[in-house]
């Protein structure tokens, strides 16, 4: 069992990993049973562990959410650091102006054009369940004389830190 200390670090670790990385895959689960993804711009990872996306209401996603039970994973990844985070959670839109004021920023308008007082305009907000992190902070060269080594010892490589974290 995790003592509070240590969640706190992995949450936090979680937190930069999400700030840094910042573009998530989406996965919701449509009409048919499908999974289906797609590329978001995270805005926030609060402390209560919510991560906050802009969305278009009128989106199949915003649909998919309301009808398959709000169960949504987001995942993001940085290949040239080697850093991985796996969300998994619910979703819910929400259209909170304020909320969206604070965080409107520059590069949302390319995708909202008539800015952050477009009536289609709203948020999504993935509550945080379960988060799993891979983060091999060595170099490449480590990571690949890493694989090298494990080939041929016939062992696993030891690519860096893989932790499993429940958020709520």
């Amino acid at each position: 069992m995790e003592n509070k200390s240590q969640k706190n670090e992995q949450m936090a670790k979680i937190h930069d990993m999400v700030e840094d990385i910042r573009i998530a895959m989406m996965t919701t689960t449509d009409e048919q049973g499908n999974l289906v993804s797609r590329p978001m711009a995270a805005l926030e990872f609060d402390e209560e562990g919510n991560v906050w996306f802009f969305t278009n209401r009128k989106s199949p996603k915003v649909d998919q959410i309301e009808q398959n039970e709000q169960h949504v994973n987001i995942a993001f990844a940085s290949v040239s650091d080697a850093s991985y985070v796996s969300i998994s959670g619910t979703a819910t839109e929400v259209n909170d102006r304020a909320k969206i004021d604070e965080l409107w920023n520059p590069q949302a308008k390319a995708w909202f054009p008539k800015g952050k007082d477009d009536p289609e305009l709203t948020l999504l907000k993935v509550h945080a369940q379960l988060a799993e992190y891979w983060d091999a902070s060595n170099s490449t060269m480590v990571r690949l004389f890493q694989q090298a080594k494990a080939v041929v010892t016939g062992s696993t490589p030891d690519m860096g830190e893989n932790e499993k974290v429940t958020i709520s």
